[in-house]
């Protein structure tokens, strides 16, 4: 019962990220999840890839319900999403596999520098100065696929680069947040199939795992995010940027520090 009490508390966390700060929630799962896989005595040795398969399943539900809101509130700029899904997904792919091969330990290493790399540049140098628009598409389509294979390797939902990204080419904060949440879903539907692909036949998988997808957590965890969502969306909407901004950042750091000090 504690465990699902667990997975559930963190899916009503994840939720509220998603829809705040359009992110799919990964930077909290991972995390989380390696917490409640070592109470379970899983293996060290696959933990770590069941922690980042499971989280980007998770963000294929959680995604889509705050990529839906923003729908409503016209925040997704559709100029720029279809070539940047495009490149977003042939990343995700190659970036599980980079992932699976991976030891543990490292990848987890891997997790916390990104983290701390991205709080320092929203902290320290704020929102990119706007560029002339919008690249061309081959650009999105290109920035998009590097966005997808770090995004993948971690197990996020791309909003911590996705968010710049748009910033940068002059999209407003609120517009690159329902952005980042309705690509994000791309990066979550390539990143699980590509770790179902890369854990098949490891015979150190936990029963009711597909791959390196662990489905009790992507179930206990989809069930209460879904929810609360649509609240974090409405909020982002309400807020100021530069708030969304420095409270995005703040939480960037707490958890990669908490990653690198194990």
């Amino acid at each position: 019962m504690g465990l699902v009490i667990s997975y559930l508390a963190a899916g009503m966390t994840v939720g509220l990220a998603s829809g705040l700060f359009g992110i799919g929630g990964g930077v909290i799962v991972v995390p989380v999840l390696l917490i409640i896989f070592a109470a379970q005595g899983m293996s060290a040795d696959v933990a770590m890839h069941l922690a980042v398969g499971s989280s980007l399943a998770t963000i294929v539900v959680t995604g889509l319900s705050s990529a839906r809101a923003h729908w409503r509130l016209g925040n997704i700029v559709m100029q720029a999403l279809p070539w940047l899904a495009g490149g977003l997904v042939a990343g995700a792919l190659a970036g599980a596999q980079i992932a699976a091969a991976l030891p543990g330990d490292v990848l987890r290493l891997v997790f916390g520098v990104f983290l701390l790399a991205m709080a320092v540049q929203l902290l320290f140098f704020g929102q990119p100065r706007s560029s002339h628009g919008v690249p061309a598409p081959a650009i999105v389509a290109g920035v998009g696929a590097v966005i997808g294979t770090i995004s993948s390797l971690v197990g996020i939902g791309g909003g911590t680069l996705v968010v710049p990204f748009l910033a940068w080419t002059g999209v407003a904060m609120r517009q690159a947040v329902g952005t980042s949440a309705a690509a994000g879903v791309c990066i979550a539907i390539a990143g699980t199939l590509g770790f179902i692909l890369a854990g098949t036949g490891d015979e150190q998988l936990p029963a009711w795992s597909t791959g390196y997808i662990y489905w009790p957590a992507v179930a206990g965890i989809t069930v209460s995010s879904v929810f609360m969502a649509p609240l974090g969306a409405r909020l982002a909407s309400h807020l100021p940027a530069t708030w969304l901004r420095r409270a995005f950042a703040l939480f960037l750091v707490a958890v990669g520090l908490r990653l690198l000090l194990g």
